[in-house]
């Protein structure tokens, strides 16, 4: 796979054309006719986490630790509207006690972007997205598990202004995203301190909320943020269990993410820290990956 992935890059590096990558959470747009490529690895560990409120520290995990690989297409339909795809394949390992790491393939996801409103610097963008669980994981085995095995679906609003000179821009975004309900292998379960007689399990429906300050030129992209995500119902953990779907998971992040891409090829990275939780882990978390472009009209 390794030497696949360099032959690759190396074939690329022989295509003349630039090219920007982009994410569902961003105002940049793939011109029509191209697609942009990210092959992408993400890590994120905690050993300290909120249960309710209570911060704490659980030796029978030790430290917790997912990884993913994820491939992630960005398709330019035209330079207002996009396409993002992405299939991540994820893994995660305790380094205290027993619980077995959970691995295989995710969810697919997809969003479709559309600038709606451009004026001068400022424009506003409507990005809706929806993915479908692909893989066969158990998702209340937590917090070894890869997933909550739903489907969702997602709505977000987007403003960004950008000044044409210096590249200096502000992003914003708020999102809603709809869960739906989830089957286990098992006949009853807990939540709200009650017991359910059933293995349909109705998850909480989330938002979250997004700023971004940055520099863009052509090549290269870097910049700060700040991120909310919480759900808007939930239960707790209960005291010394395990988590479950339902507890109503709260995250405030901070962090920073570039991107170098002088022409047809590029790395990006991103780094973020959980500065405050609900029923969460604190974690560290990185991603890097490799962005490449193709352009049909070529």
């Amino acid at each position: 796979m390794k030497k696949n992935l360099q032959y690759l890059a190396l074939a690329l590096l022989l295509m003349p054309f630039a090219v920007r990558a982009q994410m569902p959470h961003d105002a940049i747009y793939m011109g029509k006719n191209s697609v942009c490529v990210a092959a992408m690895y993400g890590h994120s560990s905690w050993n300290n986490y909120w249960e309710n409120t209570l911060k704490r520290e659980n030796f029978n995990i030790g430290t917790h630790t997912t990884q993913s690989a994820m491939i992630m297409p960005a398709i330019g339909i035209s330079k207002r509207v996009n396409v993002i795809l992405s299939l991540p394949y994820v893994w995660t390992s305790a380094s205290a006690g027993n619980l077995m790491g959970q691995r295989g393939i995710q969810d697919i996801s997809a969003w479709l972007k559309v600038k709606a409103f451009v004026a001068g610097g400022f424009s506003l963008h409507g990005i809706v997205g929806a993915s479908v669980p692909l893989g066969g994981y158990v998702p209340d085995f937590m917090p070894m598990s890869i997933g909550l095995q739903c489907r969702t679906a997602t709505a977000r609003l987007l403003a960004n202004y950008k000044h044409p000179s210096t590249g200096l821009y502000l992003t914003a975004h708020g999102s809603y995203g709809w869960r739906s309900n989830i089957k286990l292998d098992r006949d009853s379960y807990l939540a709200d301190e009650r017991l359910y007689n059933t293995n349909q399990v109705k998850m909480p429906n989330v938002y979250d909320a997004a700023v971004r300050l940055g520099v863009l030129r052509k090549g290269w992209q870097t910049e700060v943020w700040a991120e909310r995500t919480a759900c808007l119902s939930g239960d707790n953990i209960r005291r010394n269990d395990m988590p479950f779907p339902t507890n109503n998971m709260q995250a405030t992040s901070v962090g920073w993410y570039g991107k170098f891409q002088p022409r047809n090829v590029g790395v990006n990275a991103r780094v973020g820290y959980v500065v405050d939780g609900l029923n969460v882990g604190q974690s560290t978390s990185y991603t890097v990956g490799l962005l490449y472009q193709i352009n049909f009209r070529k």
